[in-house]
């Protein structure tokens, strides 16, 4: 069971993963997020963000179209993670 639930349904990228962002700032290391979107390019986006800022991807599955992400606060944080280019990737999407 997460420590935080985070519905971020109907909103396209890259407001799913700064609204992540945003929650993981608030929780200790450790502590679990659940993240629930209907952008299809949030897959991608959690994995890179998980991978560029020290956070554990935990779990990522899709049920009835809505893509649910399990994330750990790790124990770094880099502070410039917007400057990665997973970003760019938001904006490369023709659907």
């Amino acid at each position: 069971m997460a420590n935080q639930l985070l519905d971020t349904k109907g909103l396209n990228c890259p407001l799913p993963i700064l609204k992540a962002k945003k929650s993981l700032a608030t929780m200790h290391s450790g502590q679990t997020l659940e993240v629930h979107s209907t952008d299809p390019g949030s897959v991608k986006d959690f994995e890179a963000l998980c991978r560029q800022t020290g956070h554990k991807l935990l779990d990522s599955n899709r049920e009835n179209g809505v893509y649910i992400f399990l994330v750990e606060k790790g124990w770094m944080f880099r502070r410039f993670w917007f400057l990665e280019p997973w970003v760019t990737g938001c904006f490369d999407r023709t659907s």
